[in-house]
């Protein structure tokens, strides 16, 4: 069974690849028309929007300058992204997985704990490091220590992107030959959910 009959699109350098145009494109998380419409890509894209878009939100929750309705709105939003990303996730898992539904397990096959949703998801969280990393690296207003130290750490996340595409590109292969499988895992994020959350339920109750 040759690579292209399966996974033909997924592979560790077009993930990267596009990961690396959207960040380095201007406003893309906050456009709403999206390049993929169905199938894993449909989800690539959204988890590295969500990504892209919690990056922002955790900066802003950050901020001393301003009230605490103001970090209110931004955890709300870091939730509602957070929760879009894991599913994200878990939809890539399940496309793969369906992909996969008439290859045989070979006897001695091994369980991977990382799955391809959660290493791509990885991927687009490294491309952001990398992106921002740049920037800092980049900047006049900062003395030379500040860009040095910047420098290594570019270098050392770059290092660490290729080395997890190679993972993911080894886990799809040997999940191609039945010598590795791995499984869809659910989230399940209590907290926001309000039949789950105390918080939220006991209001509700009370209401």
């Amino acid at each position: 069974m040759g690579r292209h009959s399966l996974f033909f699109d997924i592979d560790a350098r077009s993930i990267r690849e596009f990961h690396q145009e959207c960040v380095a494109t201007m406003g893309w998380a906050a456009n709403a028309c999206a390049r993929f419409q169905d199938g894993a890509w449909k989800y690539v894209e959204l988890n590295h929007r969500c990504n892209s878009l919690l990056w922002e939100q955790e900066d802003q929750a950050r901020r001393a300058d301003v009230g605490p309705d103001c970090i209110a709105a931004n955890k709300r939003a870091i939730d509602k992204y957070n929760q879009q990303r894991q599913d994200a996730i878990e939809r890539i898992d399940e496309l793969l997985l369906t992909r996969l539904a008439d290859v045989p397990r070979i006897q001695t096959a091994r369980q991977n704990s990382e799955t391809p949703g959660s290493m791509i998801d990885r991927l687009s969280i490294l491309s952001l490091k990398i992106f921002h990393m740049g920037l800092q690296a980049a900047r006049t207003d900062v003395d030379a220590n500040h860009i040095e130290t910047c420098r290594a750490k570019y270098a050392v996340l770059q290092q660490q992107l290729i080395d997890l595409g190679a993972c993911l590109d080894d886990l799809l292969t040997q999940a191609m030959t039945g010598a590795v499988y791995f499984k869809v895992y659910r989230q399940f994020k209590m907290y926001n959910d309000p039949a789950l959350n105390p918080y939220l339920y006991r209001l509700k109750s009370r209401a």
